[in-house]
């Protein structure tokens, strides 16, 4: 009796301070996610596996659901137990990290994904990233103004090594992805900005060299080659997703009348944005756009209103990774970006990615409560 009442006074302060706007986007998310898996994944299913028509889609609602349960989890945590628990996280996924260029599955040349015993193949950036964000807004939000340079050089190496290992996979969309969500950390932490920009230029200047003199990263060059040269072999599934765009128009071919999810590997996670809008239409991609901006919108009004640096830094830096995904998601998908293999957070079939998604979103409707200060 006496745990029954814990628990639903528990429950009630969690739902009474939760911000209900950011929770039914996020829902409104997945539920699409869940809807465009089903009309992305049947056929593909059926055609290339010769299995049930519903596998994709099954697998898909099983990651929903472990996703939505690690959310709230997250969500429903005390504020010092969730950093605490940030923090442990943080250096199981580093090694997990660490681990892949030994043990790590090879996929189309990328060593990116873990498969480990009773694991199923994971992809550890995914599920490191909500805890990077964590402890590099802690390291930022060190209050002594007499070590402002040291507090955004630890933020620097704690984030260096995981940009090599990326690097290393290779996966240059969530090494750059990464990279600017600590850039945008340290810009709102109050740096100079002489000091911002001349570290900027330092780090691009770095990266054009690791491109154009190591053959490690001859990749990206091919790619970059092939997005300006639209002739290029090597540009077919970028091709194929824009022309998917186009064909479908404002309103789309209608439900199951697209093409894509057959004639692109990999539609229903890479190219998500051009499934939809080739059946759908812009509208739906209007729509979906939509979404984002308005959570967008709703967790920096929240922030506006906080006086804690490290509770804003983390919400910042959870929302922005969440819209850069979605913009470079989008900016492939519309050919105005190279391609880069980035999923759609919460839209995308994938396990790593709609659980990372989730850690993410459960972090931010924790920290967004009503009493949090």
């Amino acid at each position: 009796m006496l745990y029954s009442k814990f628990y639903n006074n528990l429950y009630f302060n969690w739902w009474r301070n939760l911000d209900k706007t950011i929770l039914i986007i996020i829902l409104s998310l997945f539920i699409l996610g869940l809807l465009f898996s089903l009309l992305s994944t049947s056929l593909v299913a059926s055609d290339r596996l010769n299995t049930n028509n519903y596998f994709f889609f099954l697998k898909h609602f099983i990651f929903i659901f472990i996703g939505i349960s690690t959310m709230f989890f997250f969500s429903i945590l005390d504020k010092n137990k969730l950093f605490t628990l940030s923090y442990i996280l943080f250096f199981v996924f580093l090694f997990s990290l660490i681990l892949v260029p030994f043990i790590g599955v090879e996929v189309k040349g990328s060593k990116r994904w873990l498969d480990i015993l009773f694991l199923p193949r994971f992809q550890p950036i995914e599920l490191l990233k909500p805890f990077i964000i964590v402890i590099i807004s802690s390291s930022l939000s060190f209050e002594n103004k007499n070590y402002n340079f040291i507090r955004y050089f630890l933020s620097f190496l704690l984030i260096l090594p995981i940009i090599i290992l990326l690097a290393y996979q290779p996966d240059i969309g969530q090494t750059i992805l990464i990279f600017l969500t600590w850039l945008g950390l340290v810009f709102i932490s109050g740096i100079n900005l002489f000091l911002f920009f001349s570290f900027f230029s330092f780090i691009l200047f770095s990266l054009l060299s690791l491109i154009l003199f190591i053959p490690k990263f001859e990749y990206i060059l091919i790619r970059i080659s092939s997005f300006l040269d639209p002739s290029s072999a090597n540009n077919y599934q970028s091709e194929k997703a824009a022309e998917a765009i186009i064909s479908g128009g404002f309103f789309g071919k209608g439900i199951g009348e697209g093409i894509l999810k057959n004639k692109v590997p990999e539609a229903h996670t890479d190219y998500i944005v051009s499934v939809i809008s080739e059946e759908f239409g812009a509208i739906m991609i209007f729509f979906v756009l939509l979404l984002f901006l308005v959570f967008l919108f709703r967790t920096f009004k929240i922030i506006s209103h906080l006086k804690n640096d490290k509770i804003k830094f983390i919400i910042f830096g959870c929302s922005i990774i969440i819209f850069f995904q979605f913009l470079v998601h989008l900016g492939v998908n519309i050919r105005i970006l190279p391609t880069t293999g980035m999923t759609l957070p919460f839209l995308s079939y994938g396990g790593s990615s709609i659980l990372g998604s989730s850690i993410l979103a459960g972090i931010i409707l924790n920290l967004t409560k009503k009493n949090i200060s």
